[in-house]
C-alpha cells in the first residue's frame, strides 16, 4: 500500500512499487489528464508536478512517492469553498490565446509552464524557452505557448483585469515581444 496526496487529497493505492505514476494516475486513480506520449521521460506530455517540480510520470515510480505531494492537470484550477472552480490564469491564457491544435500534449506543457510561473512570475522569452525545452509539440504551436504564459503573467499578476469569463485575446498583439 502507498501513500501519497493527490491534488490536495490523501490517496492509497495497492501497486507494485515499480508502477510508473502514469498508469497509476490513469487506470488505477482514474484521472486521464496525464498523457502518455513516449514513455521515456522524452515528450512531456506526461508531466505533472512532484511537490512542486515538474517531473515525467512515465519514469516516476510510484514507491517513490510514499508522503510526498504530487498535482496533475486535474488539480491546477483551484476550486473556492463554493467548489466552484477558478480556472488556473495558464488555463485562462491557454483559452484566450487558442493555444491547443490537437491538444494532446496540452497537460504537459501546462504542468511545466505552472513550474515556471510559480519559480519565475514574469518570465522572460528566454525563461520560457529554457523552462519549455523538454515539452514537445507536434502542431508546433510554440510561438502561441509562449505568448499564453506571458499572458498567464500577467493575469497572475493582476494587470490582465479579473477572470470573468473567456475573453479572446489576440497574440498578434505580442508581436512587440518578439513572442508570435
Amino acid at each position: 500500500m502507498i501513500e501519497f496526496t493527490l491534488n490536495g487529497k490523501a490517496v492509497r493505492v495497492e501497486v507494485e512499487a515499480d508502477t510508473p505514476l502514469l498508469w497509476v494516475l490513469r487506470e488505477n486513480l482514474r484521472m486521464p489528464g496525464t498523457k502518455f506520449g513516449c514513455g521515456k521521460g522524452l515528450s512531456g506530455a506526461c508531466t505533472v508536478h512532484l511537490a512542486g517540480a515538474p517531473v515525467r510520470s512515465c519514469q516516476l515510480q510510484v514507491g517513490a512517492l510514499a508522503g510526498q505531494a504530487v498535482t496533475t492537470i486535474e488539480g491546477l484550477a483551484a476550486v473556492a469553498a463554493d467548489s466552484a472552480r477558478t480556472l488556473h490564469p495558464l488555463q485562462q491564457a491557454w483559452i484566450e490565446g487558442n493555444v491547443p491544435q490537437c491538444g494532446y500534449c496540452q497537460s504537459g506543457q501546462l504542468m511545466a509552464a505552472a513550474a515556471l510561473l510559480a519559480q519565475q512570475p514574469k518570465p522572460t522569452d528566454a525563461d520560457i524557452d529554457a523552462a519549455m525545452s523538454g515539452n514537445l509539440c507536434r502542431c508546433g504551436m510554440y510561438g502561441r505557448i509562449r505568448a499564453a504564459i506571458h499572458r498567464a503573467a500577467e493575469l497572475q499578476a493582476g494587470a490582465g483585469g479579473t477572470q470573468v469569463g473567456v475573453q479572446m485575446f489576440d497574440p498578434a498583439a505580442l508581436t512587440t515581444r518578439g513572442v508570435a
